[in-house]
């Protein structure tokens, strides 16, 4: 495979940030009681996780879009259909802050890594694309799956 362009990968990485501080600020309670003085609750915790997380999906689904857009013909309607997916199932699933809609958001970026790799199977996505969804969806649910978890 070929190396992951540094702009795609630090973009990458830095929008990882608020999954990190969802679980960091999950985990520990002087870190989020600190936090509460500077931010309202929306930024705290599990919130930030869901809230984040439900617009990545969303913006993912544009990517997928962007994807299907380089497709002709039946793989191109095929394409735009599913790259609505994540979006929809953002929507739909994660509706409030419970810990359903924590497992349905995990649930939503392990099928969009399936969505990466159909596209990436068709050769529609660059050749380093699987290397940076792996990298980053492994990040997505260990962050939270420590939400769900804790």
């Amino acid at each position: 495979m070929t190396q992951i362009p540094r702009t795609p990968l630090m973009l990458g990485l830095l929008g990882l940030l608020p999954f990190l501080w969802s679980a960091a600020s999950h985990l520990s309670p002087a870190l989020a009681g600190w936090a509460l003085g500077y931010v309202t609750p929306m930024f705290v915790g599990s919130y930030v996780g869901l809230s984040y997380g439900t617009i990545i999906l969303s913006f993912m689904s544009g990517v997928l879009w962007g994807f299907a857009a380089k497709a002709e013909g039946s793989p191109a309607a095929t394409g735009y259909v599913l790259s609505v997916i994540p979006a929809l199932w953002a929507f739909f699933m994660v509706t409030d802050s419970s810990q359903t809609s924590l497992i349905f958001l995990a649930a939503g970026f392990a099928g969009l890594l399936l969505l990466d790799a159909s596209f990436a199977g068709q050769g529609l996505a660059p050749a380093w694309w699987m290397r940076l969804r792996i990298l980053l969806t492994a990040i997505v649910l260990a962050c939270l799956s420590t939400l769900i978890l804790t």
